[in-house]
């Protein structure tokens, strides 16, 4: 059987832009806080950081500090163990307590202290020159140089929120704000639901219950409107700092880095609850978060996109490898690793194909011989799909030791071996990215004719299988299965605006095409050029997809196969375009198809997606969206637990009415910021999830990343 020389003259690459370099970009991380079992049901109040970058957090049972990852009411100091303090501040990065009757602080040797009457005073706040503000019910009172000034206070207030700035002091209300420098209090602003305050410079941020605002300290004036374009809009904290404004809110915690652009971080993929009582920016740029549940850290990591690729590549091995392929896991509790169990799902040949690939690729640029022998591994895994069953050539979704199977049971079957099952009605999915892997592998890490000949057998069969069947994928009981289909008779029954008449069109001429390269067997070759002339696919392929639209009238099997796009569609189009153009019969065709491709990415575009600017850029495309391929991979997160995700309450989106593509937004927000799902999701969906119970295994990220490295198109 003939295979790689014939494959390999067919190979174009033409590259025209200069690799970009993997230069450090900042890595969101949340860091999980254990509460120590005497912090369970603990209210939490305030959050402190002092210079060393110690978090102690001040809660209805004491004062807690954070050890490592683990937060625990703090006795480190014995003569205040076991007290109850009724606040925490700062000054100089120096933690201060406020107890029932005395104030007092361990820095500065223990020299500041300050008796005070007992059960009178509940917040407090100390200016840059030392002096001390302190609130109780009916007054306030200043203690500097040894004296305390008492000032009545008897304005209407549940509660007061006092906040030191240079020298001044202010004291925040429900409806109001109070200036304060000594002897002098003033109304500074009154409104509505004030929830919190922040400074830089002359530049005040007011929060309240429906957003913020700005006010010149100078003037005193509001120069920055109510701000309710944002993720959230019930404030609860703020905090400055130089470069942006952080926001705690009752919906998660968001900075705004210049006028509307935000990141914003929410739902148990950062938070372990999204009501934010209070936060602390650190010096190096971190953020600690407290909220009702406890204490919360988000770290910015220095980190390179090599770096974020041998993450994942040590976390699919050491937790999602069944069998050779690639698993997703189903969490017992949610979020926790320790609970997990690798399960079968509706594409496993899908998934680790992708997988494969991925190594495949790493293998080409690196060399590593870890990233050939996964790549194989996987294969092994490939090949026993087509093994297990008995079938000729026909596939298995996936396979389990008998009794153990999860996903879709009536669609499973007993082997020839009765100790495993294997699940049928394979569709085109499977046949589609196994095909990209085979001629993946074959390209980058088959070294010897044995390995090419064991690629070229083992496509053989499941291709001759599709062509002995009349261009069906045929089940064990003799019928083809549901998208299994790529006879004339089926993909013609769709006009033009349906896409499975393109896509399936593709799919069997992309098929056909590398069986011919593999074998070398000429009737493949023919049957793909009398598709493309006689039966109408080179048209069906370059119909553009701008034709795609709602057509009624066409249900297939109870699917109505013109309601909607199909975002799955697209992970099997781009992948399949690498077939289908790599391994064109001619020139022409090669051009063709190479114009396809630009019209799927041109109308793909606004997705960002890596995997899609990098199989268009295959094509030689002088330009693609190489910036948005590089936000998308250094925003995706490394946290691939399935929380569960809801950005539909967000104001600072324009929402879309229900429309053909399913975009629920004009903005396509982060991969950290969306519900976790492969490329064949629609990253427009605002919501999702669930509840993080599964992790998928980051080979969502590894192809892209190492197809890039591969197509030099990254360093």
């Amino acid at each position: 059987m003939k295979c790689a020389c014939l494959m390999l003259s067919a190979l174009v690459v033409v590259r025209v832009i200069a690799a970009v370099p993997d230069t450090p970009f900042k890595q969101a991380v949340a860091v999980r806080t254990e509460l120590a079992p005497e912090l369970q049901g603990t209210g939490f109040q305030r959050l402190a950081l002092d210079h060393n970058g110690v978090a102690y957090v001040l809660t209805d049972k004491g004062v807690a500090r954070l050890f490592d990852h683990r937060l625990a009411l703090d006795l480190s100091f014995r003569p205040l163990a076991g007290r109850l303090a009724r606040d925490i501040t700062l000054l100089g990065g120096n933690l201060y307590y406020l107890f029932d009757d005395e104030m007092l602080s361990n820095a500065h040797a223990g020299v500041p202290f300050a008796r005070l009457p007992a059960g009178v005073y509940r917040h407090f706040a100390l200016a840059a020159d030392g002096t001390v503000l302190l609130s109780g019910a009916t007054n306030l009172a200043f203690y500097g140089g040894g004296q305390l000034t008492v000032v009545p206070f008897a304005i209407p207030r549940a509660d007061e929120r006092l906040y030191a700035w240079g020298n001044e002091f202010f004291v925040l209300t429900t409806n109001a704000v109070y200036r304060v420098a000594w002897p002098r209090i003033g109304l500074f602003l009154r409104g509505t639901g004030l929830t919190a305050l922040a400074f830089r410079g002359t530049q005040a941020w007011v929060g309240t219950h429906a957003g913020y605002y700005g006010v010149d300290l100078v003037s005193g004036q509001s120069n920055i409107p109510l701000q309710t374009r944002l993720p959230a809009t019930d404030i609860t904290c703020l905090a400055a700092t130089a470069n942006g404004l952080w926001a705690g809110t009752t919906r998660g915690v968001f900075a705004e880095f210049g006028r509307g652009q935000f990141r914003y971080f929410a739902s148990r993929r950062w938070l372990d609850d999204d009501t934010v009582v209070d936060l602390h920016p650190g010096a190096n740029g971190d953020l600690y978060v407290l909220t009702r549940a406890g204490l919360n850290k988000i770290e910015f990591r220095a980190m390179t996109l090599a770096q974020k690729a041998a993450y994942y590549d040590q976390k699919v091995r050491q937790r999602h490898i069944r069998y050779g392929l690639c698993a997703e896991l189903r969490l017992r509790q949610p979020g926790d690793i320790a609970s997990a169990e690798m399960i079968d799902t509706d594409n496993d040949g899908s998934w680790s194909s992708y997988y494969l690939a991925s190594q495949a690729f790493r293998y080409a640029v690196t060399g590593e011989e870890e990233a050939r022998a996964n790549a194989w591994e996987t294969f092994d895994a490939l090949e026993r799909l087509q093994t297990i069953n008995g079938l000729d050539g026909f596939p298995a979704r996936t396979f389990e030791r008998r009794g153990f199977k999860v996903s879709d049971p009536e669609r499973w079957r007993v082997a020839p071996d009765p100790n495993w099952e294997w699940k049928g009605h394979t569709s085109s999915d499977e046949i589609t990215a196994q095909t990209f892997a085979y001629a993946v592998l074959l390209e980058t890490t088959a070294r010897t004719p044995a390995e090419r000949e064991r690629i070229a057998t083992d496509y053989d069969r499941m291709l001759g299988h599709i062509v002995r069947h009349d261009l069906y994928l045929v089940d064990v009981d003799g019928k083809p299965t549901l998208w299994g289909r790529w006879n004339p008779e089926y993909v013609n029954r769709y006009p033009p605006t349906i896409e499975d008449r393109r896509l399936n069109s593709a799919e069997i001429v992309a098929f056909l095409q590398f069986g011919y390269r593999v074998t070398g067997k000429e009737a493949y070759r023919r049957q793909a050029l009398e598709l493309l002339d006689r039966y109408g696919y080179l048209r069906n392929i370059t119909n553009t997809l701008r034709n795609i639209r709602f057509t009624s009238g066409y249900v297939y099997q109870g699917n109505d196969m013109g309601s909607e796009w199909n975002h799955s569609d697209d992970l099997l189009a781009f992948i399949n375009d690498w077939t289908l153009y790599r391994y064109a019969l001619t020139p022409q065709l090669r051009r063709d198809f190479a114009a396809a491709i630009r019209d799927r990415w041109e109308i793909e575009a606004p997705e960002r997606c890596p995997l899609w600017d990098f199989i268009y850029a295959m094509t030689g495309a002088p330009v693609f969206d190489l910036e948005g391929a590089l936000w998308t991979l250094q925003r995706y997160p490394l946290d691939l637990t399935d929380w569960t995700i809801v950005n539909s309450a967000r104001r600072d989106l324009t929402r879309l009415p229900d429309n053909f593509r399913k975009r629920q937004s004009e903005q396509l927000l982060a991969p950290d910021e969306r519900p976790t799902m492969r490329w064949n999701g629609n990253p427009f969906t605002l919501d999702g999830g669930n509840g993080g119970l599964t992790e998928l295994a980051g080979d969502e990220f590894l192809l892209p990343y190492w197809l890039g490295r591969y197509l030099r198109l990254l360093q």
